[in-house]
């Protein structure tokens, strides 16, 4: 499963946009020479703007017999499947996904981007629908973590 990455998708259709506008503004008055600078300045963004969402990665789940595995450019952690007891998707506007062991607690992963020691989640994306991780889990055959407390 690979998550949309909203981010690229606004980037890209801003950076085609604005080089189609630089274009327009070009061949609309082509022998002014602000026209041309301006047409220029925003090619130099547009092109600047397609470069950088095309370098924009998106997180892949995957999983087969006996290891699941995430994959963020270069970054992948591989985690056998009798070793997660349950999942959850933490919520927010970066979405991400915490693993817990057979005992219930949160599985450690190496950092990413070595920005910290380690991280207990897995970043997905804002536009990583819930339903589509629980169905992916459900496929694996990794249970959701129940959350809730409950009173006798």
């Amino acid at each position: 499963m690979a998550c949309p990455v909203g981010r690229k998708h606004v980037e890209l259709w801003s950076g085609y946009t604005v080089l189609v506008l630089a274009v327009l503004t070009v061949a609309l008055d082509p022998t002014h020479w602000a026209s041309i600078v301006l047409g220029l300045l925003l090619g130099l963004l547009g092109a600047v703007l397609i470069v950088h969402g095309h370098r924009i990665q998106s997180p892949v789940l995957e999983f087969d017999e006996d290891e699941f595995r995430y994959t963020l450019g270069r970054y992948s952690v591989g985690v056998p499947l009798e070793d997660i007891g349950s999942y959850h998707v933490l919520p927010g506007r970066i979405r991400s996904l915490g693993l817990c062991d057979n005992t219930g607690r949160p599985m450690r992963f190496p950092s990413l981007r070595n920005l910290r020691t380690a991280r207990s989640y897995l970043p997905l994306t804002g536009m990583t629908d819930p339903g589509r991780v629980e169905m992916f889990m459900a496929a694996a055959g990794i249970p959701p973590r129940n959350r809730s407390l409950t009173r006798d």
